[in-house]
């Protein structure tokens, strides 16, 4: 099972995509060591992500203490901090670290909201690697604003020694917001074939299966069905900063439980918990993020091994990229079959002098989250 762990919604970027930085959490109110102590061993993927990791004091403690409970450990950062992860990359090299980048200096710094964003964070990583972490990489969500610049980024993080993990616009409540959509489906989606075939074109065995999950992206900007259904509260959950365990991050109608209230097994366990994963496998959610997609793609013989049809699928492109035979794409996409979308348009923060308000007494899971609905199609 993978574990998102998100120890705060204060978060310092101010993206036009996510909102969570306009909901703040208190700090004396968010999630304790002494809870997370009650974790057990045996997770395959422990992402400690947010709102910014990095604002939390404790985050060295943190990663000291889900350290031995998870086969993976990783960091996701917008990365305007990097000094505070140096020590942790040097006490455990092998933790993931990502940092949110969106584009090129102007474009990522734009949609983040971040002065001199980019640099910072490219300037970050190099010398986390040089602290000799070994499984450094970007993460960027796919938008209409960036997606000509996908393979391009793609590239020069090749050429730094980076990975690049990919998301596309999603709504969520971890998010606080509803209303992201694409101005134009097929253009966005067109865009990231080139990135599926760069992937397929290399001798990385991940990047093979990036593709893809690239290609679930695709379906997912379209409005298609998920390649494989998702597993939600089965093989991944979160946890919030007030302790509250979810199946996923997307819908509020699926909470498993209160860490700092129950135990482990009695959230993963019972008739609430058979309650949620039967609305899971009911769920008209069009979600493809890198944990859902990541887990329905894995075997359920060995979290190490792909399903079938990943596999089979990567087999033969692979060799047709070897071959040197073109990878036609519309093979496997409809693109006469593309949902309808709203034109809902998104602001940039750069320039503006919002920032985020605390509210403090948000003691239930309405008040947490007032949005209700999220829809993904």
């Amino acid at each position: 099972m993978d574990l998102t762990i998100i120890p705060t919604f204060r978060c310092n970027s101010r993206c036009q995509m996510c909102y969570v930085w306009k909901s703040p959490t208190e700090p004396k109110e968010e999630l304790r060591l002494s809870t997370l102590e009650k974790l057990p061993d045996g997770f395959d993927n422990i992402n400690v992500s947010g709102g910014e990791p990095t604002l939390r004091k404790d985050l060295p403690e943190i990663i000291d203490l889900i350290y031995p409970k998870g086969r993976i450990i990783e960091i996701s950062s917008n990365g305007l901090r990097p000094e505070k992860l140096i020590a942790i990359i040097k006490k455990y090299p092998d933790i993931k670290v990502r940092f949110s980048l969106e584009g090129d200096a102007a474009t990522s710094n734009r949609i983040r909201g971040e002065k001199n964003g980019f640099a910072i964070k490219t300037e970050g990583l190099r010398k986390l690697k040089e602290a000799g972490g070994t499984d450094l990489g970007f993460a960027l969500v796919i938008q209409d604003e960036n997606v000509e610049q996908l393979v391009n980024i793609y590239e020069f993080s090749q050429k730094e020694g980076f990975e690049l993990a990919t998301s596309t616009l999603h709504n969520a409540w971890q998010f606080y917001k509803n209303d992201n959509y694409f101005y134009d489906r097929t253009q966005v989606a067109k865009q990231v074939e080139g990135l599926v075939i760069s992937m397929l074109k290399t001798n990385n065995v991940k990047n093979w299966f990036r593709a893809y999950l690239n290609l679930g992206l695709i379906e997912k900007i379209l409005g298609h069905n998920r390649l494989i259904k998702c597993t939600a509260g089965s093989d991944f959950a979160f946890i919030d900063p007030w302790s509250d365990v979810w199946a996923c991050n997307v819908r509020t109608d699926l909470p498993l439980g209160n860490l700092e209230r129950q135990n482990w097994r009695d959230i993963i366990s019972g008739s609430q918990y058979n309650d949620i994963t039967y609305k899971v496998e009911n769920c008209k959610q069009n979600c493809w993020m890198v944990t859902t997609a990541r887990t329905a793609m894995r075997s359920s013989l060995s979290p190490k091994l792909p399903k079938l049809e990943p596999l089979l699928w990567v087999l033969k492109n692979k060799i047709k990229a070897t071959l040197g035979i073109d990878i036609h794409i519309e093979q496997y996409i409809d693109y006469g079959n593309v949902s309808d979308t709203p034109i809902i348009e998104r602001i940039n923060f750069l320039d503006h002098k919002d920032k985020g308000k605390l509210e403090r007494g948000r003691d239930t899971i309405e008040k947490r989250y007032p949005l209700k609905e999220f829809e993904n199609t």
